[in-house]
Formats: structure tokens, sequence, C-alpha cells
């Protein structure tokens, strides 16, 4: 296990510097930071001046050196935007993605895994049909159209009247199809503060409404996928003679399905399923921009068009740790619940 995490923390130094690389030799494509700053009424010597008294005239190997030397004191620079600690801003703004993403992978969870196995066990019925009907949709629509259609049904509403409205019918048919909209759609409201700058919005139902419509639209790139994979690792573990061995000894279907059947079902789901939660974190851009979520994400956005290189170096590399830390959370949990497995890579 030691070894093990000793392997995993040089992973994630390999990482963040690759990223650190990466993004320092993009950064003269991003655009000129001091236009940003200063604005076009600035003089040309004024600009230049503090150019150089932000080291942004000294060549790339210097202000790469120099930025790594303070990331090991932990010191990623001062955000140009925000004139503080790049540090400070990414605190600021990583409870807000870190609760989206918990909520999304909790309707994940909750979702697919009652979903998969129904659709396993009755592949026939017309409701397993329409589960993987509905999830071949659900793959196909992007996250920004899953977030403005969710926006217009819950937030704006939607009056649609087919039906003839002075029939009972026809009036009740109307308000099935209708929706009266009203659920908060934009930013995250009044979160409750737990401490230091940490906010949240579990702590209330106010807040709760807030984190409904971005959550639903965030689950929907990973929920069909989930599905998909617990259904078909299920139908091909129901297929094992170790389970047609249990039916025949009178073994009953549900200690079958839900005991036997899906923890071996989970093996792979949870490989492969841990390290797409991870990217969702990722995907946390395209959502919190239509709902203007004030996470990570949107923060990202806004320092990209603001040329804000420190800040965007250091949402990399934390967004980089969170991979490395997600998919070592993943080993662990995978040489739990199968104990063959070495972490070491040794043979059991």
């Amino acid at each position: 296990m030691i070894a093990f995490l000793i392997k995993r923390l040089y992973h994630a130094l390999l990482v963040m510097f690759i990223i650190s690389i990466i993004a320092f030799a993009i950064q003269d494509n991003l655009g000129d930071p001091i236009q940003q700053m200063v604005g076009q009424s600035v003089p040309e010597s004024e600009r230049e001046a503090l150019r150089e008294e932000l080291g942004l005239n000294d060549p790339f190997l210097v202000q790469y050196l120099r930025f790594a030397g303070n990331a090991v004191q932990f010191d990623f620079g001062y955000s140009y935007t925000f004139n503080q600690p790049t540090t400070e801003v990414i605190m600021r703004h990583l409870p807000a993605t870190l609760e989206l993403v918990a909520a999304s992978t909790f309707l994940i969870i909750a979702l697919s895994i009652p979903i998969g196995v129904y659709s396993a066990i009755r592949p026939r019925a017309w409701l397993s049909r329409f589960f993987m009907g509905v999830s071949i949709i659900g793959i196909s629509i992007p996250v920004f159209l899953t977030a403005i259609v969710l926006i217009q049904l819950f937030a704006i509403g939607v009056s649609w009247s087919p039906f003839p409205a002075d029939t009972g019918w026809g009036a009740w048919l109307n308000g099935v199809l209708s929706t009266e909209g009203g659920m908060p759609a934009y930013g995250r409201g009044d979160p409750v503060n737990v401490f230091g700058t940490w906010d949240t919005n579990f702590a209330s139902l106010t807040g709760l409404t807030y984190l409904v419509l971005p959550a639903v639209s965030l689950a929907s790139i990973m929920l069909p996928l989930f599905i998909r994979l617990i259904r078909a690792e299920m139908l091909e573990v129901l297929q094992s003679e170790y389970v047609k061995f249990a039916r025949a000894k009178g073994i009953s279907l549900r200690r079958i399905y839900f005991i036997h059947a899906l923890k071996n079902t989970m093996l792979p789901v949870i490989t492969v399923g841990g390290v797409q939660i991870g990217t969702l974190v990722a995907y946390t851009i395209l959502t919190e921009t239509v709902f203007q979520w004030p996470g990570m994400g949107l923060m990202f956005l806004n320092a990209i068009q603001r040329s804000d290189v420190p800040l965007i170096v250091t949402y990399l590399m934390i967004v980089g740790l969170i991979f490395v830390i997600t998919n070592t959370l993943v080993d662990l949990i995978y040489g739990l619940v199968n104990p063959t497995v070495k972490l070491t890579g040794k043979p059991a």
C-alpha cells in the first residue's frame, strides 16, 4: 500500500509538471494580459513598464523556473484579474464546483444502478426498451442543450394547448403538456457559510432548489453511459456458471441479482465509472456557464477571456490533481471490492 501511494505521488507530480509546461507554452496565444488589465487609453510606455514589472518580457524558461520555484512553496502567483493569490481565488470557487459534481454523482449512482439492473433482468420489457432508447438520446445531446431545455421547461415554463381547452379531457392534457416554471436557474442564490470561504447549498432547502437544474444537466452526460454499462455487465454476469448454479440450488432471485451478480457487475463499473466521474469536473465549464454557477469552470472561462495566465495554470494543475486523486481512490476501492487484485501489480 505504501509503495502504491508513493507511486501515485510520483505520478501526481509528473502530471502537474507536464500540465504546467503545456499551460505556459500556450500563454502567448491567450492574448495580452496587460491590455485586459489597463484598457486601451493607457499609453504604451506605461504598458511596457507594467509588463516589465510583472516579468512578462522575460524568456519562457526564466518565467517558468520562477513559477516552479514559487509553486514548490505553494505560491502559484497572483491573478491579474483579481489581484489576489490564485490559490485564494481557486478556493473561493472550488466549493461550488465540488458541490455540483457531488450532487450530479449522487443522481448518477441513485438512478443508473436500479435502471441498469432492471434493464438486464427484464431486457424485453417495454420499460427496459424505453430506458435504452432514452439513454441513446441522452448520449447524443450535448450538455449545454440539455441545460437550455431544462431552463425553458422548469425555469421559464412552457404553455402548450394542442387540445380543446373547453373540454375536461382537453384541459387536463394541456395541463400535463405545460409547465409553470419558476425554478431558480441563475447562480447559487444565498448559500450558507460553513467556514472560511466554504459556502454550501446543501444546508438549506432554498439552496438545494438552486442546485437541482445544474446537477440534473451535468448528470445527463454520464447517466446514459452508466445505465448502459451496468446493463451490459449485468447481462454478462447473469450468463455465468455460478449464477446458473445458484439458481439450481434454489437461492432466491433477489439474492442472486442484488448480492451475487451485482457485486461482480460493479467491478468494471467502478474502474470505468470512477474515471468518468472525475471528468465531470471538466464538464462543469459548460454547465456553470449556462447557469452562471460561480464555480471553477466559469472562473476558468473568465480567466481565458482576460488572459489571466497564473489563474489558468493554477486551475489546470488543480484539475489535474483532482484526476490523480480520483484515479487513486478508484484503485483503492477496486482493491477493497476485489481482494484478489494487488495494487502494486504483483500477483495475488
